[in-house]
């Protein structure tokens, strides 16, 4: 990298990691499986930063690269993992709702197939409109307008069990 690219890359790296946490958050449903995702995309736009910087919405141009990055993560072979005998601790966990209601439109929204978890988390929770979410995407607008419908209908199925299910324990 030239001269003052480094310093450029770092302080949007810093400016945008949290969120960035929080929307691979919305896609994986596990904190650090999204620290990884943002740190994956972080690496891959540092190795393009030229071609970043230039985009017209570099923000989006990293979310996309997440957005490939979890989909490539099915098809990769998996790292095997090792458990310890205590988990650390996540400062970032303590910002999402642990309530009843958050933990069942967490399990309904990682019950989505992939493409329509990263639309709904694209256009509903980082509150892109459909276009940069498109963008995002790299689809049409109307590709994310389907899959917006067919996730928000899931969505609602899920809400109206749980509804059911939390009258009939009353």
């Amino acid at each position: 990298m030239g001269g003052g690219s480094a310093e450029e890359f770092t302080e949007f790296m810093t400016g945008r990691w949290h969120a960035l946490v929080r929307f691979g958050y919305g896609l994986t449903g596990d904190v650090g499986l999204a620290e990884d995702l943002t740190q994956t995309a972080l690496a891959r736009a540092y190795a393009a930063w030229p071609k970043v910087r230039l985009a017209a919405d570099p923000d989006a141009y990293v979310r996309r690269i997440m957005v490939n990055s979890n989909r490539s993560r099915f098809r990769a072979p998996r790292v095997s993992e090792h458990l310890t005998g205590s988990p650390p601790d996540f400062a970032i966990a303590g910002q999402f709702s642990a309530d009843e209601d958050a933990t069942a439109l967490r399990a309904a929204l990682l019950a989505l197939p992939i493409g329509q978890r990263a639309v709904v988390v694209l256009r509903y929770w980082l509150d892109l409109s459909e276009a940069e979410t498109a963008a995002a995407l790299g689809c049409s607008v109307g590709n994310v307008k389907s899959q917006a419908a067919r996730a928000l209908a899931k969505l609602r199925v899920s809400a109206e069990l749980v509804n059911g299910v939390c009258r009939a324990d009353r």
